[in-house]
């Protein structure tokens, strides 16, 4: 669903709270009204998380980091938990205690919003102090807002304050790019990971494939560093959420396993590896012992025995290779991967 300020903030207890931070509105941009709770497992509260430090508001907009598991039963209750819900010595490195409440668990901030709040006990979170509720909860909505909500706090003339990932000449091609990568890919991994039957994982693994092949065309064609070439924009947010996560959790634990970004998708690598070692915030923001621990120690269905691989190692190669035009393209040719790839037309690929 696309972004829409007039939406109520919160029209009831199933559901999710839409509200935007904005000059003269509710929500009035200041530094330090505002608190965001995440988990650096979930790619969702990642997005925000890349906005938020992009920006610049880490000094204007305090962090609050949940355990990476236990995530609780398959209704979510209790839900993710804050470092000490069960005793002093319930330590996790990287997280932290909820700064401002000190909650046990991140459903107590929930209901301090709508004490008969029914919905999903989800991350990430934007709490309002000064009016003592929750701001918003959708990660695409903050993705979108906080671009340029927060402007008025930043220096004048400042990167971070002329910072957008929505450029006006770019906004027709990201509309356009936008839901086949997240429908197929950002999504299509929990298809195809949360899969009971072998049909079901097959209708959902074949669009990751077909996506991480549109997804490669597009990079080379339009001569990176970044997916529409010279500016960063949403729409690599969007994927290096997913992409970061592939080979260390989604190629074994979701099975997504008919290739690997670092062995078949030779521009998507370099890529993911540029943002991750030369654009400031990526690495901060990305950790691979919350990702991978996650998803392997809070999925008994799919992983009953918890065990976490070591593998992949490293984690994420170094060395980046910025000729993205000299790279030969990858891809993965199983028939039916090919054959959904057509779907997205000749129209998703074109440089710009």
């Amino acid at each position: 669903m696309a972004y829409d300020p007039s939406r109520p903030v919160h029209s009831g207890p199933g559901d999710s709270w839409h509200g935007s931070v904005a000059p003269g509105t509710r929500f009035t941009p200041e530094a330090g009204r505002y608190h965001l709770y995440i988990g650096l497992f979930c790619p969702f509260a990642h997005r925000a998380n890349l906005v938020r430090t992009l920006k610049g508001l880490e000094s204007a907009i305090d962090i609050s980091i949940v355990k990476p598991y236990p995530k609780g039963d398959d209704k979510g209750w209790p839900g993710w938990q804050f470092p000490g819900a069960n005793g002093p010595d319930d330590l996790y490195e990287g997280s932290t205690p909820d700064k401002l409440f000190g909650s046990k668990f991140l459903h107590e901030v929930y209901f301090k919003a709508d004490k008969e709040y029914k919905g999903r006990y989800s991350v990430p979170v934007l709490w309002d102090t000064k009016e003592g509720t929750i701001v918003n909860n959708e990660s695409l909505e903050l993705l979108r807002w906080m671009q340029t909500g927060f402007n008025d706090i930043l220096p004048e003339g400042s990167p971070e304050r002329q910072l957008t990932l929505y450029p006006e000449h770019l906004r027709a091609k990201i509309d356009e790019v936008k839901p086949w990568l997240m429908r197929d890919l950002n999504l299509g991994v929990y298809k195809a990971g949360f899969a009971e039957d072998q049909a079901s994982y097959e209708k959902g693994v074949i669009p990751v494939f077909a996506a991480l092949n549109q997804l490669e065309k597009l990079i080379h064609k339009n001569g990176g560093p970044y997916v529409l070439g010279k500016e960063l924009t949403e729409l690599d947010i969007l994927a290096y959420v997913t992409v970061i996560r592939f080979d260390v959790v989604y190629v074994q634990h979701f099975k997504c396993n008919l290739g690997t970004i670092r062995g078949n998708y030779p521009v998507i690598h370099e890529w993911l590896k540029n943002l991750y070692w030369n654009v400031k915030g990526f690495r901060e923001t990305t950790n691979f012992r919350h990702i991978k621990e996650n998803y392997t120690k809070s999925h008994q269905k799919i992983n009953p025995l918890a065990i976490t691989p070591l593998g992949p190692f490293p984690d994420i190669d170094s060395g980046v290779n910025l000729d993205i035009g000299g790279i030969k393209p990858g891809s993965v040719d199983h028939p039916a991967v090919l054959e959904q790839q057509k779907t997205y037309g000749e129209s998703s690929s074109p440089s710009l």
